[in-house]
């Protein structure tokens, strides 16, 4: 096991371009990795790195051995995921990612009867707004909505996720009801502050056809729970997605507007389970999509607003 420490001290460092920085993703030292790979090069008879002060370049020799090693470590990985496979009783620790407001609506939720259901097994959930790297984050299965899944991962497509514009009562009553989209440039309007993207808001109606309005506020939120609170305190018209704004919706604390249009958002209008082709034989992992695909069909319990009060 030494040897492998060594050969995965080697890749990291290739990959991450320092033995600082493969220390930093190892959780060890830097004097650790360069022990490990000083010993690699002695057992291996070649020097795998050409040390400056400056940089840190492959040999000939290093270059050569790195793809053997990534083959190797990457059978090693799979080899130990087929053992972990063995039976067909969910075990061991499941690792998921989602989005914050998301995952704390409508996944950890779900977490204390799954664990009960199955005693031999363990949740961790990641809250995080930012993408998880599959590998290096150890997670089994990332949750997303996206319009463009990763490519070196299964994405499997879970439930679609729909927005609505939708304000107050008392604000509508206030400043009008828009009709038309055009009216939403009269309004204060709220979407989610993406980096580089105009203030306009998107729609599409049913016949396909796009209109792109310019229409903002002048205070905006890169966080969807700011914005319905802004959305509730009467502050203006938002771009919100159900499985968040539905209960205030039911509730008559927000009413929809411009029903026959649907908003149009850099995220997507799907929600995708994405996992590494290995991950996916894992009972852990079939038995939570499992779970996944229960919960959000034939409707996903946050659409519920449309049946009425």
């Amino acid at each position: 096991m030494r040897t492998l420490a060594a050969w995965e001290s080697f890749v990291k460092t290739v990959e991450h371009g320092s033995m600082a920085a493969a220390a930093r993703r190892l959780d060890c030292t830097r004097a650790q990795i360069s022990k490990q790979v000083a010993e690699l090069e002695r057992e291996l008879g070649v020097r795998l790195f050409e040390r400056s002060t400056r940089a840190l370049r492959l040999t000939p020799a290093g270059e050569a051995f790195h793809p053997h090693a990534l083959r190797t470590l990457a059978a090693l990985a799979d080899s130990r995921i087929a053992l972990s496979n063995l039976g067909d009783t969910p075990r061991g620790l499941l690792r998921i990612s989602a989005s914050v407001t998301f995952g704390r609506l409508h996944i950890a939720p779900l977490l204390p009867g799954f664990t009960e259901r199955y005693p031999e097994l363990e949740c961790e959930l990641v809250l995080d707004d930012q993408s998880h790297d599959l590998i290096d984050g150890n997670i089994d299965l990332v949750l997303r909505h996206t319009r463009l899944p990763p490519d070196d991962a299964v994405a499997r497509k879970l439930v679609a996720l729909r927005r609505v514009l939708c304000a107050t009562p008392g604000y509508l009553a206030a400043h009008g009801c828009p009709e038309t989209p055009a009216d939403l440039v009269r309004h204060r309007c709220f979407r989610y502050l993406l980096p580089g993207e105009a203030p306009v808001i998107e729609l599409r109606d049913a016949a396909g056809q796009h209109q792109r309005i310019a229409a903002s506020s002048r205070f905006r939120f890169n966080n969807i729970d700011c914005i319905l609170d802004a959305t509730l305190a009467g502050h203006g018209i938002a771009v919100l997605p159900t499985y968040l704004c539905g209960p205030e919706i039911r509730a008559g604390r927000l009413a929809t507007v411009l029903d026959d249009y649907e908003p149009v958002t850099g995220f997507g209008q799907h929600l995708y389970a994405c996992y590494l082709p290995n991950r996916g034989r894992l009972p852990k992992v079939r038995v939570f999509l499992d779970a996944l695909s229960q919960r959000f069909a034939p409707q996903p319990p946050w659409e519920t607003f449309r049946a009425g009060p």
